[in-house]
């Protein structure tokens, strides 16, 4: 059981870092101008599958699988051009570079990043219910 809640805490803190990381685009969705210069840059969590073996060898043979933070990356894509030349950003041509961040799209994300990280807690619950009743099972027997 203690894989299992390994895994699950690994999942807690990928999808922590996920909402984190949507909810920042989402709060500089119309930051035109960065320390770094330019528009702010849109950040995406990379996450992979880590096959874990034990836990009996996963149940004869069934892999479980551990997600692990492998980055969080920059997207490189060229900024939206908006016309507004009284802005103070704007180019000799009255263009202002925004975020290429579409906010229907990174919230459609943060629900879903809300709803894997609530699942991941409803799991935790069951194992750990499991093993206290499993534990009382052990001391009656």
């Amino acid at each position: 059981m203690a894989d299992i809640s390994d895994i699950l805490s690994a999942g807690l803190s990928a999808m922590r870092l996920r909402v984190n990381t949507i909810a920042s685009n989402i709060a500089n969705a119309q930051t035109t101008r960065t320390p770094e210069g330019g528009p702010y840059k849109r950040r995406d969590v990379v996450i992979v599958a880590k096959p874990e073996k034990s836990f009996q060898d996963a149940l004869d043979n069934m892999t479980m699988i551990k997600p692990v933070v492998k980055a969080v990356v920059e997207d490189n894509s060229p900024p939206k051009m908006v016309y507004q030349p009284g802005h103070p950003d704007a180019d000799e041509n009255g263009y202002v570079a925004y975020p290429n961040i579409n906010v229907v799209q990174s919230m459609t994300d943060l629900m879903t990043a809300s709803r894997l990280y609530q699942a991941n807690i409803a799991a935790m619950r069951t194992t750990s219910d499991m093993t206290r009743r499993a534990r009382r099972i052990a001391t009656v027997y």
